[in-house]
């Protein structure tokens, strides 16, 4: 990293439980321990973000990416990925002294898994997915990733042109900003760690997974295609329908819409959106065509598509530090609660979302399944993603 990188939209990531995700894969090849270590080690030098901890500069109070020399990456044999992923939410996670991703393996006899837990704070899930790609194509065809210095978004204007805040959110937060300065205290890294972990020691996170392949597939495929409407649609109705909700978030990669994207860069490349639908249906294929007029009206409207986005960069940083634990019970804020209850739902945890993938072919990852983060505003959350035209949905549960 040729200088520092400071963390903008990322920061709302920084203080808030969960924030960690994960992408399990099937690699078909014999399991050479030395061969994982150096395949890690290649990693790390074509990604400057995984040689990074989390620091705060003093005079300024500024959070950046510092470099360290000789930081290792866990790498740890484990039992069940499921058992796993749960220690990790249990530790909770350090990002000042802890490197921003873990990886565990399962060995088997010609072939093993592989799960990488990566903090948000690293990157959004299309980047994790193409770590995972980038170990298999060097693990098992030495194929070296090319170095990508990370170019992260800044600011409002590195986003596509009427990105910025409608009149009443600018208001809003600008408000908001107000009353937290007039509050006169921030929240501590170290008083933030001791709410995460007594957070999350009262969770019940349930994780489950579907797979579809084959006729399940290719049903759901034909009814798309018949329909003219995408998979994510589909999902998006489906999900409604099951839950009996009007509304689900989804992500959106805005990597094409991003005008400083470095090609290959880990960082948070996203924003989110809720798709909500008035007219209540029962028929799955017509709800998905509401949908997908929606969505559609959606990312044709940058201020729409862009919001939470927006909503980061115009809020005191250290604001958005105390938003997730004074919703939560951690910290005493006015201002930060209104923020999490108002618009980010920390405190009803009744949110849906759902964050797609898409699609990859590989001969050497024969499948995978991406498990997405337990955001305390979320009741469930659905992770997809397709390998060799198998599509698995990892479903995510606040069990409150």
């Amino acid at each position: 990293m040729t200088t520092k990188k400071y963390l903008y939209s990322e920061r709302a990531h920084y203080m808030c439980p969960n924030m960690h995700f994960g992408i399990i894969a099937d690699i078909s090849k014999e399991l050479n321990k030395e061969r994982l270590n150096q395949s890690i080690e290649v990693l790390k030098n074509a990604h400057p973000l995984l040689v990074c901890l989390i620091s705060e500069e003093k005079n300024t109070g500024m959070i950046f990416y510092e470099k360290q020399d000789n930081l290792e990456i866990p790498v740890i044999e484990g039992t069940d990925w499921n058992t796993d992923f749960n220690s990790v939410s249990k530790s909770g996670w350090n990002v000042q002294k802890e490197a921003l991703i873990k990886v565990f393996v399962y060995p088997s006899t010609d072939s093993f898994k592989i799960l990488f837990v990566a903090h948000h704070l690293l990157c959004d899930g299309r980047g994790l997915l193409m770590l995972m790609e980038e170990f298999a194509a060097y693990y098992s065809e030495g194929i070296e990733p090319i170095f990508s210095e990370e170019r992260l978004i800044e600011s409002i204007s590195d986003l596509p042109k009427g990105s910025e805040l409608g009149f009443i959110s600018n208001i809003i937060i600008k408000d908001a900003n107000k009353k937290w300065g007039k509050e006169g205290h921030k929240v501590s890294y170290d008083e933030y760690l001791d709410f995460e972990k007594e957070f999350n020691s009262k969770q019940n996170i349930v994780r489950n997974i579907l797979s579809f392949e084959g006729p399940s597939l290719d049903s759901i495929l034909s009814v798309c295609k018949d329909n003219c409407v995408t998979v994510n649609d589909y999902l998006i109705a489906k999900m409604m329908i099951d839950e009996d909700t009007p509304k689900v978030i989804i992500a959106s990669d805005i990597r094409t819409k991003f005008k400083n994207y470095n090609e290959g860069s880990l960082g948070n490349y996203a924003s989110a959106f809720g798709v909500s639908v008035k007219k209540k249906q029962s028929d799955v294929t017509e709800l998905a065509k509401s949908v997908k007029d929606e969505v559609q009206k959606i990312l044709k409207t940058p201020q729409r598509e862009m919001l939470v986005l927006a909503c980061y960069f115009t809020m005191v940083p250290e604001l958005l530090d105390a938003v997730a634990i004074s919703t939560l019970g951690g910290f005493a804020s006015n201002a930060g609660k209104f923020v999490g209850s108002k618009m980010f739902g920390f405190e009803a945890r009744e949110g849906y979302c759902i964050t797609n993938l898409g699609k990859i072919k590989s001969s050497i990852i024969t499948k995978a399944t991406f498990i997405p983060p337990a955001s305390p505003a979320n009741k469930k959350a659905w992770g997809v993603l397709t390998v060799n035209d198998a599509m698995t949905i990892c479903s995510v549960e606040n069990v409150q």
